[in-house]
């Protein structure tokens, strides 16, 4: 019996993680990874959890116990950054975070003793890199990209200096951000604990705002100054590493600085370059094939893979970058030392999305899921979760616009998109 009702709290949970365009494909390793990191009452409590932002209150009511049981289960969870324990305008918020960037990162961002971090790490192994349907859903589901690459300040020209955006810039999300967290890299941890570990920097994660927040309150981040962050930015340029961020204009929650054999957002970029899993720079490395000596060295620093030797019937060599799979980072451009390689600007424009609620509607709207954002354990959402939806939604180019009321069928939504226009 006692196996049944597992079996059914973990599928609720499962199922309530794939309420949200950032999901997690079911699959026994699944299972098993939900299995250690929630008990079987969690997963049945968490699995009845709303999708947006919700308070002590509404999970009381939810679960039907009192406000102080509910808030020391709740107290329980965000203490093992299972959820995100938030201050919004001075109301105390709670949210269950997509498995990524969310738990599953969090539950190796430290070293920890309450869990078996090695069979974890394993299984996140497994599920993430040999099953791949995850890494699948996660990267290549939507047009619109969960995360984006940010360029290595330090190599552009003065050109590109005057032209580069703030949000293009990791080092103005750093000096921006009202929070700071510093944690163990999940996906080096994970490689470590499946054996297949690299010698990269480790604490050099970055969280921003309130996931940074939370994080800190419950040490599963220390929490730093925007002059330390800089430096860790800097420490991540000379390893090469890639600064791969959330998919946003602001409020960034995160910056992973990622090596090309562990983390997830070059591993997939490796495998599915030419689909772009990840969102590129709005730069693309060009090669002075006049000053270039061929010394393969930007070869070798490529995290993903993108530059090769060619030799013409003439056995002439050149260096070659393939632009359908370079990310514009910039990390070839460092490690060139006749400066040979500039970056320019891409001929089309990378359009990236506003801010999280954006992005979350555009990928939902990709996904058909956008009823799963305004409607919630079938009771209408809040004015303000409403219409931050809505207002995201007016945003939208008309053939999203279009997809939107057609997922909704709301006469509502299309008298608010009429009369927009």
């Amino acid at each position: 019996m006692s196996h049944i009702v597992g079996k059914s709290a973990y599928k609720s949970l499962e199922e309530r993680i794939n309420k949200f365009p950032q999901g997690a494909p079911p699959s026994e390793t699944l299972y098993k990874i939900l299995s250690i990191l929630f008990s079987e009452k969690e997963a049945a409590y968490v699995a009845q959890l709303p999708v947006r932002p919700f308070t002590v209150k509404r999970a009381a009511k939810i679960w039907k116990v009192n406000e102080v049981n509910a808030e020391k289960l709740l107290n329980r969870l965000a203490a093992r950054a299972l959820l995100l324990d938030m201050d919004h305008s001075g109301t105390r918020q709670f949210m269950l975070p997509p498995p990524m960037a969310g738990f599953f990162e969090f539950s190796m961002m430290r070293i920890r003793n309450d869990i078996d971090q090695k069979l974890l790490g394993e299984l996140f192994y497994q599920y993430l890199n040999v099953e791949e349907d995850f890494v699948k859903e996660l990267f290549l589901s939507t047009e619109t990209r969960l995360g984006r690459v940010f360029v290595q300040e330090g190599v552009l020209t003065n050109e590109n200096e005057v032209r580069i955006l703030d949000f293009e810039r990791a080092s103005h999300i750093i000096k921006s951000a009202e929070h700071i967290g510093i944690s163990t890299c999940y996906c080096r941890h994970k490689m470590h604990h499946a054996g297949h570990g690299c010698d990269a920097p480790m604490d050099i994660c970055m969280t921003f705002g309130n996931a940074a927040a939370s994080l800190i309150k419950y040490n599963y981040a220390r929490e730093v100054e925007a002059s330390e962050g800089i430096e860790l930015l800097h420490r991540a340029y000379e390893n090469n590493l890639v600064q791969c961020g959330e998919n946003v204009r602001e409020d960034v929650t995160f910056i992973c600085n990622c090596c090309g054999c562990c983390c997830e957002a070059m591993v997939a970029a490796k495998k599915f370059g030419m689909l772009h899993p990840v969102q590129t720079t709005n730069y693309m490395p060009e090669i002075n094939d006049q000053s270039c000596t061929k010394c393969g060295r930007c070869m070798k620093a490529c995290p993903i893979g993108a530059i090769e030797i060619r030799t013409d019937e003439a056995d002439i060599k050149t260096m070659k970058i393939n632009e359908e799979v370079c990310l514009g980072c910039g990390v070839c451009v460092r490690n060139c030392g006749k400066n040979s390689i500039m970056l320019k600007r891409r001929n089309q424009k990378i359009i990236t999305p506003v801010n999280s609620v954006h992005r979350t509607v555009l990928m939902a709207i990709e996904k058909g899921m956008l009823q799963n954002l305004i409607f919630d354990n079938q009771a209408f959402g809040s004015h303000r979760a409403m219409a931050a939806v809505l207002s995201a939604i007016l945003k939208l180019p008309p053939i999203k616009q279009a997809m939107a009321s057609k997922q909704m069928k709301s006469v509502y939504l299309d008298k608010l998109i009429s009369a927009k226009k």
